[in-house]
């Protein structure tokens, strides 16, 4: 399989050096449309930071977190007994042993089967501290990583876990400048709950990992031979989103490949439409359950007919947070603004709404 290159995220990898070069004040998220490079971002980041920082990298992606137990599970690189041998003493000169980056927090095994059982989630804060103070005070300033955050959101322990761990993350940063804290997520609606909080006003800082513009795509397809035309064709179908830009280069009849790629899109935004229209649909914001209705969500995606992007307030709460959990648009709460996930999903929402093409939306 082709190996594809970390490519051009100056202004992005920039500001994260930038960040890196200050003491922790600010918690900051990473965040955009799905499939935009994040986690790209962030393994580049982690794969030419100087050996001096130690970076703890915990992924949620694909983990079904919907406990303590779980959670604890997820937040810990276990260090058997094997393992921890080579530490005369945890916490002492564990900060020049230790890998330069970890999956988790490391902790031995005794203490995380304590942990365990005790079930208490400020203890595992108070063990993390910790941990991350032992490589301060030996001059390996700590990085923590966390990778679709979202995934814990509506986790309670006693009160929402998301907000006892912000409080914790803010007192890592704000307070006690111990350890920079970087938070990512692909998930706009929890972006825009974030933003929304005022206990996080003041507390962190925001940035956008867009698809690529134009003069990126260009050159990102340059780079792997795509012909004018090729290029041209790249952009009218997928627009600067790398997924899609690399799923293309592994076909040699590119413009075949991105107008099946439109004609899959198409298929399935209809389908959630058309299974609205003949099932119903229910959705849960803030454990309120709420009807989804069809007519709202056809008017809503009718509005990018003409436009790329539109006023977050022009859509209905409940149409919004469905169709964005559909991943079919994406809500930028800094901007204030709605717009497709990508350029094919926009084409995609066209197709579908073009008056010349009204198969199914006009029969009710």
């Amino acid at each position: 399989m082709k190996r594809i290159a970390f490519h051009d995220r100056e202004k992005e990898t920039m500001e994260l050096a930038r960040i890196l070069s200050t003491d922790p004040t600010l918690i900051t998220f990473i965040y955009g449309p799905i499939n935009s490079g994040k986690t790209e971002l962030i393994n580049n980041l982690i794969k030419n930071l100087p050996k001096s920082q130690k970076v703890f990298y915990i992924n949620l992606r694909g983990r079904f977190i919907s406990n303590y137990d779980e959670f604890i599970k997820v937040l810990f690189d276990v260090e058997h007994a094997a393992r921890y041998k080579r530490i005369k003493e945890f916490l002492k000169p564990v900060a020049n042993v230790l890998p330069e980056s970890y999956s988790g927090i490391p902790i031995p095994k005794d203490m995380f089967l304590k942990l365990f059982k005790e079930k208490e989630v400020e203890d595992a804060f108070v063990y993390i501290e910790t941990v991350l103070r032992a490589f301060y005070k030996d001059d390996y300033p700590p990085v923590l990583l966390i990778d679709e955050l979202q995934v814990i959101g509506d986790l309670k322990v006693d009160d929402f876990l998301i907000y006892k761990l912000f409080n914790f993350f803010v007192r890592l940063t704000k307070e006690l400048h111990l350890a920079h804290v970087f938070v990512a997520t692909s998930d706009s609606l929890f972006m825009e709950g974030v933003y929304s909080e005022a206990m996080l006003e003041g507390r962190c800082r925001y940035l956008l990992v867009d698809d690529f513009d134009y003069e990126t795509t260009a050159a990102f397809l340059k780079m792997h031979g795509f012909t004018d035309d090729e290029n041209a064709i790249a952009w009218e179908y997928c627009g600067g989103k790398p997924v899609y830009l690399i799923e293309l280069m592994n076909y040699e009849n590119r413009e075949e490949k991105a107008r099946e790629m439109l004609v899959l899109r198409t298929g399935e935004i209809e389908t959630i439409l058309k299974r609205i229209n003949e099932l119903g649909g229910e959705i849960i914001i803030e454990d309120t359950k709420y009807s989804v209705n069809y007519d709202k969500l056809v008017e809503s995606l009718k509005k990018f007919i003409d436009r790329e992007t539109i006023d977050m307030n022009e859509v209905d709460e409940i149409s919004k947070e469905f169709l964005v959990k559909k991943n079919i648009l994406f809500v930028d709460p800094l901007r204030k603004t709605i717009l497709p996930q990508s350029r094919l999903e926009l084409l995609a929402i066209r197709e579908i709404i073009d008056e010349g093409d009204q198969k199914w939306i006009n029969r009710k």
